[in-house]
């Protein structure tokens, strides 16, 4: 496996991240969707930490701090959306016009 190897992939699951964020309606499939795609960066990471980087160590945190991010982000938007999903009944993104408090 090379470093281009490891960049293709890393395009296509962007790709495929970017294009299922577009496309979906669901707030849970957008939701998956930016995890592929902060996937996609951290095989982008990993690989540059291990093909370029001289000390692979300090090329390993990024990954860490991005999963640790995305946990978070993934841990407030449950709550935002069981809580519209309570309200509404929904998670249509066309029919959710209004994020009142």
């Amino acid at each position: 496996m090379t470093l281009s190897h490891c960049i293709t992939l890393s395009l296509i699951l962007c790709g495929i991240g970017l294009f299922g964020m577009l496309t979906r309606r669901n707030l849970l499939g957008i939701m998956l969707s930016v995890e592929i795609i902060l996937n996609g960066a951290n095989i982008n990471f990993a690989a540059f930490a291990h093909f370029k980087a001289t000390d692979p160590v300090a090329g390993a945190i990024f990954p860490i701090f991005v999963m640790a991010v995305s946990a978070c982000e993934i841990a407030v938007a449950l709550a935002i959306i069981l809580s519209m999903y309570r309200r509404k009944k929904r998670l249509d993104v066309y029919r959710l016009e209004e994020l009142n408090g």
